[in-house]
């Protein structure tokens, strides 16, 4: 069947029925935009002379055609187009796709008889024609909200999805050593009540960068000043390992004091609870400071926060080993661990 006019002018083919009642299916541009409706545009333009005589002639041209227009067999609407600005005149009549093709086969009468009238006018120029879809787009009310509800819950969505704009250092750093101070403080505490040598658990601040972590460290090994009214530090007598995690990695920090260096090397005991994990990387190695991390690993199944708390279970049975942990005497199955839930926030 030959092809409409339309689909030769706007590039995409629409096939209608030989009697134009009705179409098969629904016409498409592309998969996303179908259209029901097809427009012919008459467009020209008039001038501002003679106290704009050219507009008022122009609309008495289309009262002539008007009635003739409306009658057409699917026209669904007719409008008028003026722009004060441009000099735009255009007169828009839209028709189902189905009902189109049967206005073509007639030359879009009265097409021509308003056309040569217009061109006739004094101050009329460039008189054209379009052909082109047009549809109602506006939604309703329960769609409305739909559509609303739809964006709001992506924009959220990335906004959580976004990347967090990079803290200020010196804030940071100011929170790093704040977590640590106060941690050192329950630290000494718990050792005290405990008889604990030796103390194993993690922070959240340094956020699995090793630099921060050391000065969360630092921090809690800090002397305490009883001056103070916020007591900070406190636990440089006690041996620590912490933990912080990352996203990309789990970093550890272990600490032995001066007077614990002849019974605990501190290289060895951070090396022995690394490799418990594969990929581990030493990072530094002193006798009284070693540091290094696991890599996070989706495949093998290695996860900052679901490694955190075995690594501080391996660390405390080390220690244990060698006496310098208390033996779990209990009845409770469960293991003495020192994590994040020890410490209220």
């Amino acid at each position: 069947e030959k092809l409409s006019s339309l689909a030769q002018e706007v590039g995409f083919a629409a096939s209608f029925e030989s009697n134009s009642s009705r179409q098969e299916a629904m016409p498409e541009i592309t998969s996303k935009v179908k259209f029901e409706n097809i427009a012919r545009e008459w467009r020209f333009k008039w001038t501002e002379d003679a106290g704009k005589a050219s507009l008022d002639q122009a609309q008495a041209a289309l009262e002539d055609v008007l009635a003739e227009v409306s009658s057409i067999e699917g026209v669904g609407s007719i409008q008028r187009v003026v722009c004060g600005g441009c000099h735009d005149f255009k007169v828009v009549t839209k028709l189902s796709a189905a009902a189109f093709g049967e206005w073509e086969k007639a030359g879009f009468a009265p097409e021509a008889e308003f056309l040569a009238k217009v061109k006739g006018i004094k101050g009329v120029e460039t008189v054209e024609t379009q052909t082109y879809t047009l549809e109602e787009v506006k939604l309703n009310k329960k769609d409305i909200k739909k559509a609303m509800e739809k964006k709001e819950a992506e924009k959220e969505k990335a906004a959580a999805d976004a990347p967090k704009p990079p803290e200020d250092p010196a804030k940071k750093l100011k929170k790093v050593i704040k977590e640590g101070g106060k941690r050192g403080v329950e630290i000494e505490g718990a050792a005290d009540m405990g008889g604990l040598q030796f103390f194993c658990t993690s922070v959240d601040e340094p956020e699995g960068d090793m630099d921060l972590l050391v000065k969360c460290v630092e921090a809690m090994n800090q002397k305490s000043d009883p001056t103070e009214e916020e007591r900070k530090g406190g636990s440089g007598a006690i041996g620590k390992m912490v933990f912080s995690c990352g996203v990309e990695h789990l970093a550890v920090a272990a600490y032995v004091p001066d007077a614990k260096v002849p019974e605990l090397d501190c290289a060895e005991w951070l090396e022995k609870v690394l490799s418990t994990q594969p990929g581990y990387k030493i990072v530094t190695k002193d006798k009284n400071v070693s540091t290094g991390l696991i890599p996070a690993n989706a495949d093998k199944g290695v996860f900052p926060l679901k490694i955190r708390e075995p690594l501080i279970l391996e660390a405390n049975n080390f220690l244990r080993k060698k006496g310098l942990f208390p033996e779990d005497n209990s009845d409770d199955d469960d293991e003495c661990v020192f994590g994040d839930d020890d410490f209220p926030s």
